[in-house]
Parts: C-alpha cells; structure tokens; sequence
C-alpha cells in the first residue's frame, strides 16, 4: 500500500489490487483518454502544454523536456524520431521496469501524445537486454494498442500514423547515455558520439532530429496532457515540479520504490518515516542519493546553502530536499532517483570495490582514460579489501579519478570517478589504512552488496 506522504500519479496503479497489464483494463481506469484529446489539439500547443509543466528528465541529467522538444531541428525537412530510452541500467534504480511491468499502456500512451506533439511518424523503446518478459509485455500492449487504432496507421481516425518497435539491447550500461542507445539502436558498437556536433535534437537516429526520453519522463507527459501544464507545475517545488519516483535499497526497514512531490520531503522524512529508519541497533553512516554514480553523502557532514533570496541555510544530510536542486546544491545529484543507504556496519573500502568493479566492466572503452583508469580504480579497491592495502592508496585512488573526470567523450567518465571521489573524500580514514589495517575487512562490518 501506498505511504501517505506519497502522491502517486505514474504509480497510480502500480500493486493495485485487480490491476492489470492488458487494455481493457487500462481503458476501464480511463486509459487513453488524454491521446484522444491530445490528437484534438494542435502538435505546438502540447510542446507549449511541457515547458508550462516545468517537467524535467526522469533519467538523470534533469533537464528540462519541454525545452529539449524545441531544440529539434524542425527545418531540415528530415523525419523526427522518439526513443524512450527503458534501458534502466544505473545501480540502485528500478522505477522503469514496475512500469513496463504493471501499467505498459500508460508508457505507450505518454509515447503516443510526445509523438503527437511532435508530429513523430515512427518511435522506438530502447529496452535493456535483461528485461526479457518486459520486451514480451510490451509487444503484446503495442500489439492491443494497435488494433484498436491506438498505435499504427491512422489513429482515433484523424489520418496521423505512427508506428512504435521494441528494440532489447544486449545489456550494456553505456547504453543509458543516449548517443550510445542511438549507436546501438543503428546495429553499431555503442560508442557515445561527440556532443557537439552530434546532438540528437540535430544529428540523432540516422543523422535525423531524435528525442530521447526515459520511461518515467514520457509517463509524466501523458498526465501533463490530461490535468494541463499549470496544474503540473503547482506539484512539487520551483523548478522541480511534478512527482518523482524514487527507489531505495541497502539498509532500511522498508526498501522499495516511492513516489513523492519533488523537494516536498527531506532525505531524512524518506529514509526513516517511509523506510523505517535503519535496521534494529543501527545508525545511518551515509547514502548515494541518485544512482550508484552520485557522489556520496556521509551522515554528519553539514552544507551552508544560499537561497534565493540572499540568506544562508545550514543543512544536515537528513534536511535536504529531495530534488534535482538541492541535491547539486549539496556537491550531489538527484540523477535517477535511485538511492542505496549504507548503515555503520559498512565497510566503505568494500562498498567502493563492489562499485568500481562494476564501472571498470561496463565502460565501453572507447576512451583512453576511462577505459584504463577505471580498470586502474578496480585493481586499487580490490587489492585493498583482499588485505594488500597500501598506506598511500587513498591518494592514488584519487589521483586517478581526478584524471578519468572531464576527459572523456561522455559522461560515463564522471559516472565512474564521482564515487572514488567523495567516498576517499567523505571517508578518507578508511582508505589510509596499510596492509596490517586490512587484514581482516571483515571486522569492519559486511560489504553493501
């Protein structure tokens, strides 16, 4: 059951008892509804409907989508593609997939009204290779949606068409930054493209204007297209309206997704009202806010924050707002809304090597200092947990973050420097231990898995 600090509007229907993924029963709960007005509208007033909306991307980077939509080159006479990119790859998020899962036509329909807004004749999900039966799901409401004139040549009989794939990739993180999707999507090796001047809005899917957004982004469209741009806007904050989906795992009483109003709840509301607080007998030691490549935040650790109006806030970590802003006011980011929570049991030395690992197999190895400073990064950690630490691998851990973050073609270089970064910074005392001090990680509490 839904907690009642939430305010579900994606997750509506998510675990509702009775609900299910195929149309009718989507149609009985007023599903496609918003297309049918939408497609009663001009394309322009829609596009004009999401910059009212404040609406910005779901899938990490934040920024805003109406404004995104208009930067498409509309005058080179080329036809305008929409991925919504389902590739759901960040450790520590998992929103994406619930939706795929149990609510596959309020996905379809946000597609449809964005493909509508933007007079799209042929959309693509970008769907992660491991997501098999979400790739089945999703074909069989496509196939629903098409036969009632939902999806596919003229529909609700205006005489627009417009078609939608489901692509599975093979699995592979890069996958998630966009102009790797678009690669890979071409049948390529997914290399990132170099921005500028391979923008999607210009140079996108077979060099045409592309709109690439994530799942939980194109869900929100279909309810800015229902209840208006206005209305959208007075949920949440300032600049972070609307609801955001949030995922927590690692140590709280009740992990699991939430959706809440962007910046209405503070970290701290969400981990101990929501999820409980940490386990028996335990505190808080720290949380990586918004997927496993935010930077960390250690429990303790104070921000001064100047506010719009020239005053000064002193935040802890359980004050700040959960938001796109103030997330980055506090050297973090809210990215895609994934948080793992660490309690005082963790070994951050650990935690760091699981990380690292991760990274150092994923990255696509298409730049030099990614692809041999995250290797680098793996071997450090690893060799520190296996009781072969060294007194100055702090430093070193450092160092060679410091030369991945800003070198790269895309942002998967900060993506795997971040964490090294603030966990040396915020727990620099865990990784100046020697050999001797690492012995026996163990002692030091079992690793965030």
């Amino acid at each position: 059951m839904p907690h009642p600090a939430e305010r579900r509007l994606v997750f509506r229907h998510i675990d509702e008892p009775g609900y299910t993924p195929d149309l009718p029963c989507y149609l009985r709960h007023g599903g496609y509804e918003a297309l049918r007005k939408s497609v009663a509208r001009k394309p322009e007033e829609l596009v004009d409907e999401v910059k009212k909306s404040g609406l910005r991307g779901r899938g990490g980077a934040g920024f805003p989508c109406g404004v995104k939509w208009s930067l498409l080159d509309r005058r080179s006479g080329k036809p305008v593609y929409l991925i919504a990119n389902a590739d759901e790859s960040e450790p520590g998020t998992f929103k994406d997939r619930y939706i795929i899962h149990q609510d596959p036509h309020q996905l379809i329909e946000g597609i449809m009204i964005s493909c509508w807004a933007n007079q799209v004749k042929q959309a693509y999900i970008y769907i992660r290779g491991e997501f098999s039966q979400g790739a089945r799901i999703l074909e069989q409401a496509i196939a629903e949606a098409r036969a009632q004139r939902l999806v596919g040549p003229d529909i609700l009989g205006t005489g627009y068409s417009c078609e939608i794939y489901v692509h599975r990739g093979a699995g592979a993180y890069i996958c998630g930054e966009e102009t790797g999707l678009i690669e890979s999507l071409e049948g390529k090796r997914p290399y990132p493209r170099i921005k500028p001047p391979y923008f999607p809005a210009v140079l996108g899917l077979y060099q045409c204007p592309t709109i690439v957004n994530n799942v939980e982004t194109l869900c929100h469209v279909k309810h800015i297209a229902d209840m208006g741009g206005e209305a959208f806007a007075k949920i949440g904050t300032l600049n972070n309206t609307g609801t955001r989906l949030l995922c927590v795992s690692g140590h709280v009483r009740r992990p699991g997704y939430y959706e809440v109003e962007s910046g209405k709840i503070t970290l701290g509301q969400l981990l101990n009202d929501l999820c409980g607080g940490p386990p028996p007998g335990r505190k808080f030691k720290a949380v990586i806010p918004g997927g496993s490549s935010s930077k960390i935040l250690r429990f303790g650790e104070r921000f001064k924050i100047r506010q719009q109006d020239g005053s000064t806030t002193d935040w802890g970590v359980e004050d700040i707002p959960m938001d796109f802003d103030s997330l980055a006011a506090c050297g973090s980011m809210g990215g895609s809304g994934g948080l793992i929570v660490m309690d005082d049991s963790t070994d951050m030395v650990a935690a760091l090597a699981n990380l690292n690992a991760f990274y150092a197999h994923e990255s696509c190895g298409q730049c030099t200092p990614c692809r041999e400073g995250s290797l680098w990064m793996k071997k450090i950690t690893a060799r520190m947990v296996h009781g072969d630490a060294r007194p100055q691998d702090g430093e070193l851990l450092k160092s060679v973050a410091d030369q991945i973050a800003g070198r790269t073609v895309c942002p998967f270089g900060e993506a795997c420097a971040w964490p090294t970064q603030s966990f040396v910074l915020k727990f620099g005392d865990e990784f100046k231990g020697g050999a001797d001090a690492r012995k026996h990680p163990s002692a030091a509490g079992p690793a965030l898995v």
